[in-house]
């Protein structure tokens, strides 16, 4: 399902190692926003990696699901990517 993964991380060392975790399941649409298309097990992964390396009383990540129906209706102004760049395929 698409997700928007978007973060507020205090520490530059934890936040650059994070970003570079999200790159793996996403693109990079803004500075603190990923978009992804996840599984239940990846976003299961994401949360286990947030409780194991992010200090959570510091630390906030929000991870939300999309829908196709909301897809539609997104906007997006300005620079900036549309969930529809994501239709891609690992070979």
């Amino acid at each position: 399902m698409n997700t928007v993964v978007v973060y507020d991380i205090v520490c530059n060392r934890r936040r650059g190692r994070f970003r570079k975790f999200l790159k793996e399941l996403g693109i990079r649409s803004q500075k603190s926003v990923f978009e992804c298309r996840l599984d239940s097990r990846e976003v299961r992964q994401i949360r286990l990696y947030c409780c194991e390396n992010l200090d959570l009383e510091e630390d906030a990540v929000r991870i939300y699901r999309v829908c196709s129906a909301c897809m539609d209706k997104a906007l997006v102004q300005g620079q900036g990517i549309t969930f529809s760049r994501l239709d891609w395929e690992v070979i």
